[in-house]
């Protein structure tokens, strides 16, 4: 045996016959890494062997061949990363290979998110298991999607009757393959449901065993009361709770992560499942449009509000309260990303378009300009609202895992969050590397076994024999993010390799093009 290989790590061989024949070749062989095998436990040099899509031996296989042998000698080999929280499930048609993701080592991306997902779900999913795409994928059936089916944007309760629709569609959706329910409760029409109408949802998707992911109801001043709000669907369900994208927004609320942990930790005591994901930036993205007050939205009146001056005051004092305690009426922390009506706003910050139509900066300034953009079409923004301490509270936290809430991109089109191309090398070359905040280990856990484990992806998210050969291959010493806010359109460095089912689909950093991915459905399908 080689010295190099660490002493007592044993080699794994597949029973049932998968691995009976230690002499057979392997389809891909990877020499000499530093596993990590996603349960946070240390890493130990040795060779991975694949074949037909799964790992097969673990070990010293210094005298085995295969069709493809890879040096992988000073690099981490570790399960492919297994993002909860994507967004572009359409764009998968134009951008298959999914570079963006895939090139972080990301094997496994989640959709569905903040309550928005196609329905019914079984013909979306039936017709993306025969788009070949490079990452497996796996979607949620979205709330909001669902209440905005049966009830269009009323701000109002269900009645019986519409609540029993809803919880149809849901029963469907799981039947379908749904890995469970989303909700986004900052949107219209999400924003509208009390939660017992939630928690009668929750159940449902808790009976086909699925989870309950949340966008909260408030990330800022009563974030304390959101948090309550998601462990209470929980606590009354059963069904295992993952809040989306924790953080604390506007400065007088900096360090009440503080408190949320805290919260999560007492329902966890009291037997609830409950976890989070993040992304490791201080910024993050949606519609410009979340600014203007929900009731303002709702029915689709907001010209309606607008046209009338008690509303419409009524409308302006509202959102210049949020800009305030968000933004303390800072325009240039509102960083506009893409406006369909007008690709060179692209990058800009309101305070840059203020600053060209020579407005001055002033409250009533800002308001305006979000109305207007709002009324030409729209426009997805950058928000940088949060604070680093909160940031590195919530990565040093064992309750966490990583997710991008990151969009599938096109490369050089618009200007998209730096999370797109960043989070994962960022985690592992920034707050592993350089900031010490938590260890290689936790973090590949919180990347691979924890997401696998809560999302019920049984051969996923763990190095062992047997698993699906979704695996990264990166350099713990250089891996880094690239991305920024003012240029994002940068791939990271440091990841050499990614196979998904032992396909390789990054091969010396660069992209094969190989669509070797397959659409994951949850505990709940129905048998065909």
């Amino acid at each position: 045996m080689r010295p190099a290989l660490a002493r007592g790590f044993v080699i794994m061989a597949l029973a049932a016959g998968l691995g009976a024949c230690t002499a057979t070749p392997f389809d891909v062989l990877l020499r000499g890494g530093r596993v990590l095998d996603g349960s946070g436990a240390p890493a130990t040099v040795a060779d991975v062997g694949i074949r037909d899509g799964r790992i097969v031996e673990i070990g010293d296989l210094g005298t085995r061949t295969a069709a493809d042998t890879v040096d992988v000698t000073g690099h981490v080999v570790a399960p492919g990363f297994i993002d909860p929280h994507t967004h572009g499930r359409e764009r998968l048609r134009d951008i298959p290979t999914a570079d963006n993701l895939i090139r972080q080592g990301i094997t496994t991306i989640v959709d569905g998110n903040d309550g928005s997902s196609p329905l019914p779900l079984g013909p979306f999913l039936d017709s993306l298991a025969q788009w070949d795409v490079a990452p497996n994928v796996a979607l949620f059936v979205g709330h909001g999607s669902v209440r905005r089916q049966v009830m269009g944007t009323a701000n109002r309760s269900a009645t019986p009757d519409e609540l029993a629709a809803m919880e149809a569609l849901v029963r469907q959706a799981m039947a379908d393959g749904a890995v469970g329910l989303s909700s986004g409760l900052f949107y219209v029409p999400g924003s509208f449901a009390p939660t017992e109408e939630l928690v009668a949802l929750a159940r449902v998707a808790h009976a086909a065993g699925g989870i309950y992911s949340s966008h909260m109801r408030n990330e800022d001043d009563s974030v304390l009361a959101a948090v309550t709000e998601t462990l209470r669907i929980g606590r009354e369900t059963g069904i295992p709770v993952l809040i989306s994208h924790h953080k604390v927004g506007g400065r007088r609320n900096y360090g009440r992560t503080v408190q949320s942990l805290a919260l999560m930790r007492e329902a966890r005591d009291a037997g609830v499942t409950v976890a989070f994901d993040q992304y490791p930036y201080t910024a993050s993205h949606t519609s410009i449009a979340s600014i203007i007050p929900a009731w303002a939205r709702a029915d689709d009146g907001l010209e309606g509000h607008l046209a009338r001056a008690a509303t419409r005051q009524r409308v302006l004092d509202e959102m210049q309260a949020f800009v305030a305690m968000r933004f303390s009426n800072d325009p240039s922390k509102i960083q506009l990303a893409r406006c369909g009506f007008d690709a060179t706003l692209a990058g800009r910050t309101l305070a840059d378009v203020l600053a060209a139509r020579r407005t001055a900066v002033s409250p009533e300034a800002i308001s305006a300009l979000i109305l207007e953009l709002v009324r030409r079409g729209g426009c997805s923004a950058i928000f940088h609202s949060f604070d680093e301490g909160d940031v590195e509270r919530l990565l040093a936290s064992p309750y966490g895992m990583i997710g991008s809430d990151g969009a599938l991109v096109a490369f050089g089109v618009s200007s998209p969050h730096p999370r797109a191309y960043g989070t994962y090398p960022r985690v592992l070359g920034r707050y592993v590397r350089e900031r010490r905040v938590i260890s290689l280990e936790e973090a590949v856990r919180r990347m691979t076994s924890a997401p696998a484990s809560m999302l019920g992806l049984a051969d996923r998210g763990r190095l062992q024999p047997g698993a699906v050969a979704d695996l990264v291959v990166f350099d713990p010493a250089t891996v880094a993010d690239r991305a920024t806010f003012e240029a994002p359109h940068q791939y990271p460095v440091g990841i050499p390799h990614v196979f998904v089912s032992g396909v390789a689909v990054v091969r010396n950093g660069e992209v094969t093009g190989a669509r070797p991915g397959v659409v994951l459905r949850g505990r709940g399908r129905a048998a065909p």
